[in-house]
């Protein structure tokens, strides 16, 4: 089988299961929680390497920003043999009483985006599997962490997010806004393949706090420990999904 195109993997180069961030520097901070690494392929947004975490084997791929670049990257996976992608990323609160800081572990993701709708009807559930979404929770259990768990959104346009969209998005009591997992629950599904997200709180929408606005970093201090914590608990999963 040729390399695919864009994470430039044939099928044998990756194990699994793949952590996916949306962040390329996310994808060294996670093997950097592993017992060893290797750099398997870098292409724009998109850096793959495989990585062993207490005798789990797993691979790590960034995905970049948004859900066309994440469809990309889960057909890719999938097309090379991959059987289950969990992303470990970030998101934007939508309830008064989350903080920045916070863990969010999905059970589905709206989709106020436009990838899938190009694959299926919007009245099609964008949900992970039951299993990697259980897991998640144990590990988070495992772990002594506290996360809240529940419905969130994915959107396109990061920049209009209105007040109108806030508002309605929590009366709908979705818990976050990211932009990712509406388009990797649904390729998942279609695809055969198993699926989950955890995300960390870097703002709250409701309260008017953007990502970055009061740092001089893209996370604020709150949430890069919790990201540390995220991958924790990702990693912790995988060793409970390998055994």
């Amino acid at each position: 089988m040729p390399k695919q195109p864009h994470l430039l993997v044939s099928e044998g180069d990756v194990h699994d299961t793949v952590l996916i961030p949306g962040n390329p520097d996310r994808v060294d901070r996670i093997a950097g929680h592993c017992d060893d690494s290797e750099l398997v392929a870098e292409n724009r947004e998109y850096r793959t390497v495989n990585a062993t975490y207490e005798g789990a084997p797993l691979t790590i791929t960034s995905t970049g920003i948004g859900c066309p670049s994440a469809a990309i990257a889960v057909e890719e996976l999938h097309e090379v043999g991959v059987e289950r992608v969990i992303r470990v990323g970030t998101c934007g609160a939508l309830q008064a009483d989350i903080d920045v800081g916070d863990m969010v572990i999905a059970t589905g993701a709206a989709k106020a985006e436009g990838t899938s709708e190009r694959y299926e009807s919007e009245t099609y559930p964008a949900v992970p599997d039951y299993e990697t979404l259980t897991t998640l929770v144990e590990a988070a259990e495992a772990n002594d962490e506290s996360v809240r768990v529940g419905p969130i959104v994915s959107d396109d346009a990061f920049y209009n997010e209105t007040e109108e969209y806030v508002a309605d998005w929590e009366a709908a009591n979705l818990l976050a806004i990211e932009m990712e997992a509406a388009a990797v629950f649904s390729l998942a599904r279609r695809r055969g393949m198993a699926a989950g997200a955890i995300c960390t709180v870097d703002g709250n929408l409701v309260a008017g706090e953007q990502k970055g606005a009061d740092s001089d970093s893209e996370l604020p201090d709150e949430a890069k420990n919790n990201v540390a914590r995220a991958i924790d608990i990702s990693l912790n999963a995988v060793t409970r999904l390998d055994d």
